[in-house]
């Protein structure tokens, strides 16, 4: 007798999935009427449930054809078959989440149950007799196409008065507040759940779509009023609405909703209908809170009377390494299939911003490398060119990473973007290409090893889900040639991670606990941090003391870190003065940083003050050109006279006019410029 044939993967899926629908459909039974007693108890049960369900979904998700011992007709059909029956018991179980969690939901759930019963019908209430007898398949699928329809007619765009099934307060400002039964008139169906709507008072803002149900007039309007409308706080995926207290929604908002300029430029063809504006570029414009120098200040404990990230080793003289939990080298391989934008736009700059993200927030600065291209080959992005001199940071594809976050869903994003100029209008923009995420460790918190990884490119925003940069390229196909060939022109992003040598960490660890920079000029920050700490720690006459420090490098320093053409400056001006020094020299510390200083002040502290270096603007090649012009004379000038004092003397070179904020060193000032609350 030949063995029993061993389960494909797929088919284990499935039986996994009967298993927990089993288990669902029972807990749900006992939710229905609980003992006093039992409540918490079930409600931890439920969490435990949605656990194993969303696990199955991740695994289920990851299946690949090619993982089946046999050939399994209509694969991908049912796949996603078995991943929306998986959703479908991930909604119930949150529904019965907060159903167990809030008294006063119970208490209503139960009224309505009563009234269900004596106004509905037995088509109607078969969800909710599931709960007490066996449905058959029959009824679930008869009921689960009701709420497709249903679904589907709410999301048709042509649709646009919903009713409100429940309260809904602002979250933050740009919100709609409203209550149960008001009308609202949708301006804009947007994926993520999240739409634009307006109230009979002319108010606008943006409303959750599972707070809305389609209005209908008389009679519709009438039966929709009897039927039990359960509010569950959840996104267009399924998942619970998170309270979004960051300071940073605003602009990831006005990334997803403000995209006029998005949808024209896909509607004429000039880009795919997957890119967005740049929801990176749009945080670093609103302020410094994401930018290099922001990063680079010292951080205060929680008592504010001392440093937390800055401790002086009075024993070696110096400041003592910080270790961090996360420190490691990032190097940007390529990108490759990457859309080309049409004829109607002039793209200015193609660059990857990358940040620590942990799926809800932005936890470090946003870091931007430029990517180079080949006429030959538009498609593919590649990085840390060879040039004649220093590679210019900006091209720099090796960055360091650092953070001491304890979320488990740290991880890298990538943010693929080009900066436009429309010809027919001269309007600038940026826009965002595809995003990827990394995450930096497993389940079990072990890091993600150490290697090259090919990362596919998602479309949209890092807050939406399901969106394909270039959907006229599915990812979905019939046969697996198909699937084959369609893979192949996906967008992706390599990267390797680089695991630290013990001299390497040791560099890493004399850096601020949060930051993401060039490794090319990492020894430069070095030096900005133990001057830093000898004007902080060493040198101050009393801890307690709150005066101004004069320092010209602490105080214009930080700088550098958002005009990377000065950071070569300094990078250039640094190297050819290394090159003088003896063996001995370069291994005297105190020396070194006191060479530092010289060359410091001989190159960019002049340049920061000059009237002829134009301000730093992105992607502005005329800008670029004549900065860079402006800076390689003033060093050409100041190498030829030993110096730079006698070019600042001439009457050719002016300067902006003083400002104490060039020599002066406020720390107490920086501390509460980044921190409102101190």
């Amino acid at each position: 007798m030949s063995g029993r044939r061993e389960r494909g993967p797929l088919q284990r899926a499935q039986r996994r999935r009967r298993e927990l629908q089993a288990q669902v459909e029972a807990l749900r039974a006992e939710s229905a009427a609980p003992a006093p007693g039992q409540r918490k108890a079930l409600w931890r049960r439920c969490m435990q449930l949605k656990k194993l369900v969303d696990e199955s979904t991740d695994a289920l998700h990851n299946l690949k054809k090619a993982d089946e011992p046999a050939p399994v007709g209509n694969y991908n059909q049912r796949k996603e078959e078995e991943e929306k029956l998986l959703l479908k018991l991930s909604q119930q179980l949150q529904k019965l989440v907060l159903v167990l969690d809030q008294d006063n939901v119970t208490t209503n759930y139960a009224a309505d149950e009563e009234h269900q019963k004596d106004s509905q019908t037995e088509d109607e209430n078969g969800e909710e007799d599931e709960s007490e007898d066996e449905e058959s398949s029959e009824e679930e699928d008869s009921e689960e196409t009701d709420d497709e329809d249903e679904d589907k007619l709410l999301d048709d765009p042509n649709v646009k008065e919903c009713i409100a099934v429940g309260n809904f307060d602002a979250q933050q400002e740009g919100d709609l507040t409203f209550t149960k039964g008001e009308v609202l008139l949708i301006l804009d169906k947007k994926a993520d759940g999240w739409w634009v709507a307006e109230n009979s008072k002319g108010e606008r803002g943006l409303v959750p779509r599972t707070y809305l149900a389609v209005h209908r007039e008389d009679v519709d309007s009438q039966e929709q009023s009897e039927e039990h409308i359960e509010v569950v706080d959840e996104t267009a995926d399924g998942t619970e609405i998170k309270k979004r207290t960051d300071s940073h929604w605003s602009a990831v908002r006005r990334a997803m909703t403000e995209n006029d300029t998005v949808e024209v430029l896909a509607t004429i063809g000039a880009v795919p209908a997957g890119f967005r504006l740049s929801t990176l570029f749009q945080l670093l414009e609103e302020g410094d809170q994401f930018r290099g120098s922001y990063f680079l200040q010292p951080e205060l404990t929680p008592s504010q009377l001392a440093f937390k990230d800055l401790v002086w080793n009075s024993e070696k003289n110096t400041i003592y390494p910080r270790p961090t939990r996360v420190s490691l080298i990032v190097t940007l391989s390529s990108c490759k299939m990457i859309p080309l934008p049409g004829v109607s736009i002039q793209v200015l700059s193609r660059h990857v911003r990358l940040c620590l993200f942990d799926g809800n927030r932005v936890l470090s600065n946003i870091h931007t490398v430029r990517a180079t291209w080949q006429p030959k080959n538009p498609q593919t992005w590649t990085f840390s060119p060879r040039v004649t001199g220093i590679l210019p940071s900006l091209l720099d594809g090796d960055c360091f990473v650092r953070s001491n976050s304890l979320s488990s869903d740290i991880g890298i994003l990538f943010e693929l973007g080009i900066t436009y100029i429309r010809n027919s209008t001269g309007e600038r923009g940026e826009l965002s290409c595809g995003w990827a995420f990394l995450k930096l460790f497993t389940s079990n918190g072990m890091p993600v090893p150490s290697k090259m990884h090919e990362l596919l490119l998602n479309g949209g925003t890092p807050y939406e889900r399901g969106v394909e940069v270039d959907p006229s390229i599915s990812r979905r196909g019939s046969g697996v040639f198909h699937q084959f060939l369609t893979l192949k022109k996906q967008p992706v992003l390599i990267v390797k991670l680089r695991s630290l040598s013990a001299q390497s960490k040791d560099i890493l660890n004399l850096l601020p606990e949060t930051l993401i920079g060039s490794m090319c000029y990492i020894h430069l920050l070095i030096f900005y941090r133990q001057i830093l700490g000898d004007a902080l720690l060493k040198d101050r006459i009393s801890m307690q003391s709150t005066e101004l420090i004069c320092n010209p490098i602490l105080a214009t320093f930080p700088q550098l870190m958002d005009q990377p053409d000065l950071m070569d400056a300094l990078r250039s001006a640094w190297a050819d003065r290394e090159r003088t020094l003896k063996r001995s020299e370069k291994r005297d510390r105190e020396f070194l940083k006191s060479v530092f200083v010289l060359v410091y002040h001989d190159s960019v502290f002049p340049l920061l003050q000059s009237t002829l270096l134009p301000d730093y603007k992105w992607a502005e090649e005329e800008s670029e050109a004549s900065r860079w012009k402006a800076i390689a004379d003033f060093l050409k000038k100041s190498r030829e006279n030993d110096g730079a004092l006698q070019y600042l003397l001439s009457s050719e070179n002016t300067h902006k006019p003083f400002d104490i904020s060039e020599l002066a060193y406020d720390f107490l000032g920086e501390v509460k410029k980044n921190n409102p609350g101190v």
